[in-house]
């Protein structure tokens, strides 16, 4: 539920750790699934913190909310967290205010992420912010902001090329195995795991690499059945995973499991086998990479391959930018003027009262005239950006016309 706390901008904060200082075994250890969210929804007012949601995807994880400072807020997060705070405070960034405002714009518009211009990050984002609306805790502030973000970010994608292309997690994954793979198309391939990032590198195994000989397996049976109909694939319960651990040629694995699915024990004398973790915190024991038959790549490798079309991405930015300061610029007017919105009601109030006192035009015309006042004052404030003489100077202009 949302608090009473202020709501004022400057009470606005995002603290997170991402990819730029931090390894994806580190970030596994601060990945929130979804009870840990409730849970932190939860205690949230015990540390009073209001108007929260917790963006956690493979590359980040970040919890935007009003408090009085930041500590609250990383207090908050780290008691549902594997790390501890001590860790967590050691690689994290805080932003405040107008800086987290301008944050969240450039994580909407994929500028911020590990591959630039990842699209994939938006649907990340209409997904955390859902679930803490659903619940109850989006004030009209944050439901303002989370709009002009996705306009701004839809626009971005409309308008510029820096999502140009199909590079993404999902895609680099399918690089790295043409890359690296001989007649890939023949070989024995599990999926594991069908959400989105799973079902991306599921059709785009398909779609670019022609790949037929593919299992899927799913916690959940019936998705994994789903998936496998509609392209024209196999699917496995998940009691079958060893059986093909054991047969399959490449493994990818793409579920958020809190710990590993696949360990190093299960993989010793098997053949040679590239295995490709898309997920974070590892579902993949990392002492896996240390076997002499195993290749094991995750998303912090995948994701720094250069090629052309991120070379094409990085050439539109700027104007990716310049589409995000105009969405900043109405959002801040917005704010602007629901923040003067309280002492213009009191104006309007205080003249309707003086007229009805003292004047004896009639009230058409006297309510035409408080209006024109009070538009009066209400551009001066978003010019001025204050609200201290303004009162009085509405009343003595309304007495002097």
């Amino acid at each position: 539920m949302i608090t009473t706390h202020p709501t004022d901008i400057s009470s606005f904060f995002i603290v997170g750790i991402n990819y730029k200082k931090s390894d994806a075994a580190t970030r596994g250890q601060f990945a929130i699934n979804s009870q840990q969210y409730e849970n932190i929804l939860a205690l949230a007012p015990t540390y009073y913190v209001s108007s929260l949601f917790i963006l956690s995807t493979c590359n980040r994880t970040e919890i935007y909310g009003f408090a009085e400072n930041a500590d609250q807020l990383i207090d908050l997060l780290c008691t549902q967290t594997q790390g501890d705070r001590q860790l967590f405070s050691s690689m994290a960034y805080i932003k405040n205010g107008d800086t987290a405002v301008d944050h969240l714009f450039n994580v909407g518009a994929g500028l911020d992420s590990q591959i630039l211009g990842d699209y994939e990050i938006i649907g990340q984002l209409k997904q955390a912010f859902k679930f803490a609306k659903d619940r109850g805790d989006i004030n009209c502030f944050m439901e303002r902001l989370f709009n002009n973000v996705l306009q701004s970010s839809k626009v971005i994608k409309n308008e510029t090329a820096i999502s140009g292309g199909t590079v993404s997690v999902s895609f680099a994954a399918i690089q790295y195995i043409k890359e690296n793979v001989t007649a890939a198309e023949g070989k024995k391939i599990l999926l594991l795991g069908t959400g989105k990032i799973g079902r991306n590198t599921c059709k785009n195994l398909v779609d670019y690499l022609g790949v037929n000989n593919l299992t899927i397996i799913n916690r959940s049976d019936e998705k994994a059945a789903a998936l496998a109909a509609e392209l024209n694939l196999k699917y496995a319960p998940i009691t079958e995973l060893d059986h093909y651990i054991q047969t399959s040629d490449i493994i990818l694995v793409a579920t958020n499991a809190t710990s590993p699915l696949i360990l190093a024990d299960r993989l010793q004398n098997l053949g040679n086998k590239l295995i490709i973790d898309l997920s974070i915190p590892n579902n993949v024991e990392p002492a896996a990479a240390t076997l002499p038959n195993i290749t094991l790549v995750n998303v912090d490798q995948l994701s720094v391959i250069k090629d052309q079309t991120l070379q094409n991405r990085e050439s539109e930015a700027p104007k990716a930018r310049e589409i995000i300061q105009l969405h900043l610029a109405l959002f801040k007017e917005w704010y602007q003027m629901r923040k003067t919105a309280p002492t213009l009601n009191a104006i309007k109030s205080k003249l309707t009262e003086i007229h009805t006192r003292q004047s004896a035009c009639p009230v058409m015309n006297a309510a035409d005239k408080i209006q024109r006042v009070v538009n009066n004052v209400a551009g001066k404030m978003r010019k001025q950006n204050e609200c201290g003489c303004q009162y009085i100077e509405a009343i003595n202009e309304f007495l002097a016309t």
